[in-house]
């Protein structure tokens, strides 16, 4: 059978020749008829008109939904970074805080002193060592004496780096300092009992300690500038040959707590 017989097909001809007439309008011959079209279609126009809006309506919805979570998280990381700069802040003025209070205690109308924050610490708790924020390239240097007030002894510079320091705690089992009695002026070596606090060794039995007098260096051996206190005798008892005197000596300070040291510069 076939699809397109000549009769169809002459059909098909008329009805496209009319629904072209009809569409192009000449003369407005056609309006009568246009009018019932558009009368017929209109429910279907409003059907797909209201049906295309409620579609645009959904994807605009998913997408406000997508830009508020978008702005949700630039507000969450805004938030985040002015935590961390009001934190830092707070942080600076806390240390400008203690470095000014200290600032007033330290002697720097004796000593050419280069202030120092402590960053860093023996993590064994020892009270070996100290790291501080200054370095080489804040003239330090190693061999200098570190205190901290008015002139209270902590140790000295160890090891230097740009932009840091290591400081060698007088607590340290391997530091020794030239010291005396501030009161009775006797002699002797300061030794640091293995960061649990400090020992003066090597006092001549014929010289007078008493328990409550001040330590202080000596300057004897040129390490560290005379009368800087190391602490207050807290016991006295005598070497196990009974040669010398040996007095145990309680720190003037607790290095562990310490947050601003002064470096006595050469």
């Amino acid at each position: 059978m076939k699809l397109f017989t000549p009769r169809r097909t002459k059909l098909l001809i008329i009805v496209a020749i009319g629904a072209l007439l009809v569409f192009l309008n000449p003369k407005k011959i056609f309006n009568p008829i246009r009018g019932l079209g558009a009368v017929a279609a209109y429910p279907f126009e409003k059907v797909f008109y209201i049906s295309s809006e409620k579609t645009r309506d959904m994807f605009s919805f998913l997408a406000s939904i997508g830009n508020l979570k978008n702005d949700n998280a630039r507000l969450l990381e805004e938030n985040s970074s002015l935590q961390a700069k009001v934190a830092s802040l707070e942080e600076q003025k806390s240390e400008n805080a203690v470095l000014r209070q200290q600032l007033k205690l330290a002697p720097s109308d004796k000593y050419n002193l280069a202030a120092a924050m402590v960053i860093g610490q023996d993590p064994a708790g020892s009270g070996s060592w100290l790291i501080i924020d200054k370095g080489a390239t804040s003239g330090i240097q190693t061999g200098m004496s570190v205190i901290v007030s008015d002139g209270i002894l902590v140790g000295k510079i160890s090891e230097v780096y740009p932009t840091s320091a290591k400081i060698t705690l007088v607590t340290d089992s391997g530091s020794s300092v030239n010291a005396t009695d501030l009161k009775t002026g006797a002699l002797g070596i300061l030794r640091g009992a293995y960061g649990l606090g400090l020992v003066m060794d090597m006092v001549e039995q014929s010289d007078t300690l008493n328990v409550g007098d001040s330590i202080v260096t000596s300057g004897l051996g040129g390490l560290f500038p005379k009368g800087f206190l190391a602490g207050r005798i807290q016991q006295i008892g005598t070497t196990p040959d009974k040669l010398f005197q040996q007095a145990v000596i309680v720190p003037a300070v607790r290095y562990s707590q310490l947050e601003v040291v002064f470096v006595v510069k050469k």
